[in-house]
């Protein structure tokens, strides 16, 4: 039996739920997945041979190729959705449960930012070990979208 995954943007407006078998979760360091994640990698997981579907609205999208088109949340900016010819990914941040989809390979690492090696060799904390943010995070009240069991 297949398990169903949801998730969706940080605002809620857009929500999604898959089905099916979801094997090919990868990062992607390339250039053009930086600029659409604003971030150092990109985190996708295909949802090519799933029951995919989008159950609250559906995203807006950017062609950032003549092949590729990004979907993102038109209302808070999340980044979706990585669509290209051969089907679509899907970005495992913005599932409920990120830490269901374990990437199992690395694409675009010739975009690779090298001082990511070096991530476990900084210090940790958690969020409430940052005592210097207690009074910031004694106002914060969080309007995301809560996650879903």
């Amino acid at each position: 039996m297949n398990k169903m995954l949801k998730g969706g943007c940080q605002c809620g407006a857009i929500r999604f739920e898959v089905t099916g078998p979801l094997p090919e979760a990868s990062i992607c360091h390339c250039r053009m997945c930086q600029k659409a994640f604003g971030n150092l990698f990109a985190p996708l997981v295909s949802v090519r041979d799933t029951d995919f579907r989008w159950i609250r609205a559906e995203p807006k999208r950017f062609a950032s190729s003549n092949l590729v088109n990004r979907g993102f949340c038109p209302e808070c900016g999340t980044p979706l959705t990585y669509e290209a010819p051969d089907g679509m990914a899907v970005a495992i941040g913005a599932f409920d449960h990120p830490e269901k989809l374990e990437p199992h390979i690395q694409y675009g690492v010739e975009g690779r930012i090298a001082w990511l090696d070096h991530l476990d060799d900084w210090p940790v904390r958690t969020t409430m070990e940052d005592i210097e943010a207690a009074p910031f995070l004694d106002k914060l009240v969080s309007r995301q979208y809560p996650d879903e069991p």
